[in-house]
């Protein structure tokens, strides 16, 4: 007889199974485990088309293509890619969020100090009156 120690588990012929309540390996992630920002997109996105930010409404649609791109991802498995657009989309949301915030401070600044509201009574007198 010779002398070889069998070889250590796992180390050829079947695999060993995932440990208790690990996901098998080809099994696609649940769309829970990493946020999308989706709704976050959505409203910022929204809210920058009423505060008359166009500038903020592209980086609010960016926001929404990464968000929506997160839960692709996880159902194909990418959990590194899902992770990466879900992060992605985080910054946007901010930087749609910023501009936002600025478009709303640079409304109440044009009808407080800037003397919108002069214009805008001008403008709404001459409609009623149609000149």
């Amino acid at each position: 007889m010779s002398s070889i120690p069998p070889p250590p588990p796992g180390s050829y012929g079947t695999p060993e199974p995932p440990p208790y309540g690990a996901p098998p390996p080809d099994a696609p992630i649940a769309p829970g485990t990493v946020p999308n920002y989706l709704a976050w997109a959505i409203i910022v996105t929204v809210l920058s088309l009423c505060l008359c930010c166009i500038v903020g409404t592209i980086p609010g649609i960016v926001a929404i293509v990464f968000a929506a791109k997160v839960n692709t991802l996880l159902g194909q498995g990418d959990l590194a890619g899902a992770q990466r657009a879900s992060n992605t989309a985080k910054i946007w949301c901010w930087v749609t969020t910023g501009l936002c915030i600025i478009g709303l401070l640079w409304n109440i600044y044009s009808f407080t100090l800037g003397g919108g509201m002069e214009q805008w009574q001008m403008i709404m007198d001459q409609v009623q009156t149609g000149v």
